[in-house]
């Protein structure tokens, strides 16, 4: 699309937002709602109360129907893996790969050759 269409029909669908927004300015619902979530609001800074509390105070079985509940784990723990180096004598146990001494031994002597002194502990 050139520019200038890109251009002539943003231009064509702000007229009719503006229109929309100045419909919807005048609707006599819409001001009472408005007006309805104005007061509310300031009653609740009037009493310190949050969205929260109103809702418990209106219906108290929502309240613990929408807790939010834990997630269940999916991802069973890593296991422990103890890496014992030949050349140095060096022993490491280590649940993970971010291990700033496996990452030498590993930049030293080869991603493969450190993974064949691994030993999995539980």
């Amino acid at each position: 699309m050139s520019l200038i269409n890109e251009f002539r029909e943003t231009k064509e669908r702000i007229k009719e937002l503006e229109n929309r927004l100045a419909n919807l300015s005048q609707d006599s619902q819409l001001q009472k709602e408005l007006e309805f979530e104005e007061k509310l609001r300031a009653l609740m800074a009037e009493y310190n109360k949050s969205l929260r509390d109103i809702i418990v105070i209106i219906d108290p079985q929502a309240a613990r129907t929408n807790t939010p509940r834990p997630a269940a784990r999916t991802r069973s723990p890593r296991k422990t893996k103890q890496y014992d180096n030949p050349h140095t004598g060096e022993v490491i146990r280590t649940k993970g790969g971010n291990h700033k001494v496996l990452k030498e031994w590993k930049a030293k002597w080869g991603s493969d050759v450190v993974e064949s002194w691994v030993t999995i502990i539980d």
